[in-house]
C-alpha cells in the first residue's frame, strides 16, 4: 500500500465525519495497459467529489456521474468492469485495449474505517476481508503472501507498509532520501551509530536506530521487498552492512561513492569477507541512475529512480551526455 491510498482513506474518514456518503473503489484486476495496479483505491463522495484515480480521469467521470445520480454501489459492494468492449475502451480512454475491474463499496459503520486507519497509523500491515453479500469487514494481521484475492463471496486485500528501506548513515542526503522514500510508501529505517549525525536527524515517518549497521541488517531480515542503501562513505560502517545485505534477499543493495571507490569496495568485500562474484554483481554503485545529479536532493531522486526501476524489473542503460560542458568538472555527478 502506498501513501496515495493511505491519504485516500484519511480523506474518506473526513468526508464521513462531515456527514457525506462515500463509495470506496478498489482495483482488483487489470488486463493490458492500465494506469494503476491492483489494490489501488479511489473514493467518490455523494456529490461527485473524488479522491485518488483509477484511470487518469475517464472512468472517474463515469463514477462521478453515477454518484450524483445516487446509483453508485447502493447498499452492498458491486463488482464493475471497464473497457471490456472496444466501444467501452474508447469511451473510457483505456489505452491498448486495457481492462480494469474494481469493487465499489459504500462506506458504512461496519466498514471499520476508523479502526483500519488507527492500525495503519501505528505502522501495522493489515489483512482486510470484505464480504460482498453485505459489505461487512473483518480486519486481521497480514500473513502469508499478502496477495489480493477476489472470489464470488469475498475481497481480500492487504494494507499497510509493504516495501521497506534501510539507509546506512544519517547525513544530509539521507534527510532527502528518507523523506522522499516515505512519500513513495516505503517503511524507512535509518541506521547511524555516530552521535555527530544521528543526534540531528529527524524525518517524519522514518525510524532512526543507533545500532551498528551490520547488526541492523541482520535484525531486519531483508526480504524481496527491502532495499538497502549505504551512504556513509565509511568502510567501517558500510562494508559489514553491505556484506550482510548482499547475502540476503534484499531486492536492491546500493552504496554511494565514485567508480574507483566502488571497485575498491568490491575488492575489500571479496578479499576480507569472501563475497562471490555473483553476490558482488548485485551491488549498485555509484548508487543511483546516472542522470547528472549533483546536489543531495538531486542524488536522492536518482537513487529512488534506480530503486524504482529495479523494483519493477527494468534495467536503465548508461546515459549519453548531450551537453559535455555541463557534465565536465563535477565532483559527484550521477
Amino acid at each position: 500500500m502506498d501513501n496515495i491510498d493511505l491519504n485516500i482513506l484519511r480523506q474518506v474518514a473526513q468526508w464521513r465525519a462531515q456527514g457525506h456518503g462515500v463509495v470506496l473503489g478498489t482495483i482488483t484486476r487489470t488486463w493490458g495497459s492500465a494506469p494503476r495496479p491492483p489494490g489501488s483505491m479511489v473514493a467518490v463522495r455523494d456529490d461527485g467529489l473524488i479522491a485518488g484515480s483509477a484511470s487518469g480521469g475517464c472512468i472517474e467521470d463515469d463514477l462521478i456521474d453515477k454518484a450524483r445520480q445516487g446509483v453508485l454501489a447502493q447498499g452492498v459492494p458491486t463488482v464493475m468492469r471497464y473497457g471490456i468492449e472496444a466501444e467501452s475502451a474508447q469511451r473510457f480512454g483505456l489505452p491498448c485495449g486495457g481492462l480494469i475491474e474494481m469493487v465499489l463499496e459504500p462506506v458504512q459503520a461496519h466498514t471499520l474505517l476508523d479502526e483500519l486507519l488507527q492500525r495503519l497509523e501505528r505502522g501495522e500491515r493489515v489483512r482486510r476481508v470484505l464480504t460482498l453479500a453485505d459489505g461487512t469487514v473483518q480486519l486481521g494481521a497480514a500473513t502469508g503472501t499478502d496477495e489480493l484475492v477476489l472470489d464470488d463471496t469475498t475481497l481480500v486485500t492487504h494494507l499497510g507498509p509493504n516495501w521497506r528501506m534501510l539507509v546506512i548513515g544519517a547525513g544530509q542526503m539521507t534527510q532527502y532520501l528518507a523523506a522522499m522514500a516515505t512519500m513513495l510508501g516505503y517503511q524507512v529505517t535509518v541506521c547511524d551509530p555516530r552521535d555527530e549525525y544521528a543526534s540531528t536527524f529527524e524525518v517524519p515517518g522514518a525510524a532512526l536506530v543507533r545500532t551498528m549497521p551490520d547488526d541492523t541488517v541482520q535484525a531486519l531480515k531483508p526480504d524481496g521487498h527491502m532495499a538497502v542503501v549505504a551512504l556513509t562513505h565509511d568502510p567501517k560502517l558500510d562494508d559489514l552492512a553491505l556484506m550482510e545485505a548482499l547475502r540476503s534477499d534484499a531486492f536492491y543493495v546500493g552504496a554511494i561513492g565514485s567508480r574507483l571507490n566502488q571497485t575498491r569496495r568490491k575488492e575489500r568485500l571479496a578479499e576480507h569477507f569472501g563475497l562471490q562474484p555473483a553476490e558482488l554483481e548485485r551491488l549498485h554503485g555509484p548508487v543511483g541512475l546516472k542522470n547528472g545529479a549533483r546536489t543531495p536532493p538531486e542524488i536522492a531522486v536518482s537513487i529512488l529512480a534506480e530503486i524504482t526501476a529495479v523494483r519493477y524489473g527494468f534495467r536503465v542503460p548508461e546515459p549519453v551526455v548531450v551537453r559535455p560542458g555541463l557534465a565536465a568538472g563535477a565532483g559527484c555527478v550521477r
